[in-house]
């Protein structure tokens, strides 16, 4: 019996839980994900925005969350040891018949109280921009937003749950949820787990999770955005995040660094019903190229390495819904957790962790371990930091990925930390081997007979991400 188990592992579910792991529950925190990985779902594949707030309504849950997450940030990636950069954002504005829209952002923003909100000129644009269209005629700059890493992120907040007690079961899948006279009692692929409090933070199936538990139903749509991804020569074409003014459908294609050096522009905003509906299309490539070309002055279409797409968990009210359900105590929704999710996660962990100590109060462990450390990569390391890491062990000289500078010590690392990577997608998101100009065309073979050695696997169990998608699929030769 738990005192709370979470369900997901994405950057929700790992900010809750290791916002709970700084409380001394004598039943101990769980978290349930179906995945073999952290960070499987939405939290792999999206923009890596922090937010300003000048976008949600005031008053709104995404308006409080936003500010609040955006300001625990950078204190956050200092102590968890991610990327994470302070950039600004501009917004721009193509038509003077829009300044109002414009306008609306900058009162809203305020009312949300971020800071240093103002509106620029085409001028000062083109001096902060030059790649930016000339067409843009105003922009709303928000000095306050910023880029992060959501892989990194994500690890991080799970990585130090993990280290403070927090118990991580992967390939676990929900299949039903009855309650009980202590709590609920959970059917999962893995068996049986039961808990006094469960944080429903399920991504794209939290609606699912909870109508097994409540009479009034919950639904949840798929967005699917689709983005490309540019080399790192030509990831200064932009230095701030671009937005354009946006729509029903969001905050538009954007144009933005990323903090690995990347140019990244997306998303798409199509609602399909297909929660793992994340393939990419020649349409929506297509529009993308289009409507992020509105935003600069040439796209460089020549330079892109890769394309992907993500789903966004939209719910039907449009706020996100984080709240013990009416009619089943104990039971706490986070969901329709979309953009600007991210930037909201260390502040949903606090918000969520001071509802579950209201239901469940517990004391403040002594020994909380606040910080944590990265991987350390050679690719930013200067000359006696990568003598030292190679000193204290050999592999860091043994480059596996060419184009991001990533050895053999890093991806051993990876696999060996808390949480650690038993998959080549787990050890892309740790290392980054495998997300330069080649995407792992040179580096992916050699990563899986580290995997299989380290694992003390065959190598024809090496996956790409679980389940069945085997790097292998047999043997061209059999043994006499």
């Amino acid at each position: 019996m738990y005192d709370v188990i979470v369900i997901g592992a994405g950057v929700t579910g790992a900010a809750i839980a290791r916002e709970l792991s700084k409380y001394e529950y004598e039943g101990k925190v769980a978290v349930l994900e179906r995945a073999s990985d952290i960070c499987e779902g939405t939290s792999k594949a999206n923009s890596g925005i922090v937010h300003a707030g000048h976008d949600a309504t005031p008053g709104t849950l995404k308006a409080k969350l936003n500010v609040l997450g955006n300001q625990r940030m950078e204190q956050l990636s200092k102590e968890l040891d991610f990327p994470f950069k302070r950039n600004g954002t501009l917004v721009l504005c193509f038509d003077g018949k829009d300044r109002d829209k414009m306008q609306e952002l900058l009162k809203k923003g305020r009312l949300n109280g971020v800071e240093g909100l103002r509106i620029i000129e085409a001028e000062e644009i083109q001096r902060l921009e030059p790649n930016v269209s000339n067409e843009a005629c105003a922009a709303l700059y928000a000095p306050s937003g910023g880029i992060v890493c959501p892989f990194g992120l994500t690890a991080a907040l799970a990585e130090n749950a993990c280290e403070n007690g927090v118990e991580f079961y992967l390939n676990t899948k929900v299949e039903r949820i009855r309650k009980s006279p202590a709590g609920y009692v959970l059917q999962t692929s893995a068996g049986i787990f039961e808990s006094q409090i469960i944080v429903n933070a399920a991504g794209l199936y939290a609606d699912a999770l909870h109508n097994m538990v409540s009479e009034k139903k919950l639904h949840i749509v798929p967005r699917k955005g689709e983005y490309c991804l540019f080399d790192k020569a030509v990831g200064g074409y932009v230095s701030h995040t671009i937005f354009q003014l946006p729509t029903r459908y969001g905050k538009g294609v954007l144009v933005t660094p990323t903090v690995h050096g990347n140019l990244m522009m997306g998303p798409t905003a199509v609602d399909i019903e297909d929660k793992e509906g994340t393939n990419t299309t020649e349409e929506g490539i297509a529009d993308l190229l289009k409507r992020g070309g509105l935003s600069i002055k040439r796209v460089p279409a020549e330079k892109i390495i890769t394309s992907f797409a993500g789903l966004r968990a939209h719910e039907d009210g449009g706020d996100f819904v984080i709240e013990e359900v009416e009619d089943a105590q104990g039971f706490i929704d986070v969901a329709g957790i979309e953009s600007p999710g991210l930037t909201c996660a260390p502040a949903i962990g606090e918000y969520v962790a001071g509802m579950v100590l209201e239901r469940l109060p517990a004391p403040k462990k002594v020994d909380f371990k606040a910080c944590r450390e990265a991987i350390r990569g050679m690719a930013d390391a200067d000359e006696e930091e990568r003598k030292a890491l190679i000193e204290k062990n050999p592999a860091y000289a043994n480059v596996i990925c060419r184009c991001e500078l990533v050895t053999e010590g890093e991806i051993m690392d990876a696999i060996h930390r808390p949480l650690g990577a038993t998959t080549l997608d787990g050890v892309k998101r740790r290392t980054r081997a495998g997300m330069g100009r080649c995407q792992s065309g040179f580096c992916a073979p050699k990563t899986v007979e580290i995997l299989a050695r380290e694992l003390g696997k065959d190598i024809g169990e090496i996956t790409k991400s679980g389940g069945s998608s085997m790097f292998l699929t047999g043997y061209d030769k059999a043994e006499v």
